[in-house]
């Protein structure tokens, strides 16, 4: 199911506040770390109906998402030296 382009503007607008709020992190920092995200991709395309999940629950997975980038960075940064 595709959802509104307004609804899914505000669902983005509240993920990224509290994104930037729990992570203490600016809203423009997490702005653009949110559209960058898998997630972003996959809820704009309606895959799994991710815009009917709780805005914390999204939270959560974009928090995991960068844990997992960050981790694979660092690997890659080490296994270069």
């Amino acid at each position: 199911m595709n959802a509104s382009p307004i609804l899914l503007q505000k669902k983005y607008a509240r993920v990224i506040a509290l994104f930037a709020k729990e992570t203490h992190v600016s809203l423009d920092e997490a702005m653009d770390l949110f559209y960058r995200s898998d997630l972003c991709t996959l809820i704009h395309e309606g895959v799994s109906d991710l815009h009917c999940m709780s805005d914390q629950y999204l939270v959560e997975e974009l928090e995991e998402e960068y844990r997992e980038k960050n981790m694979k960075n660092l690997m890659t940064y080490f296994r270069e030296e």
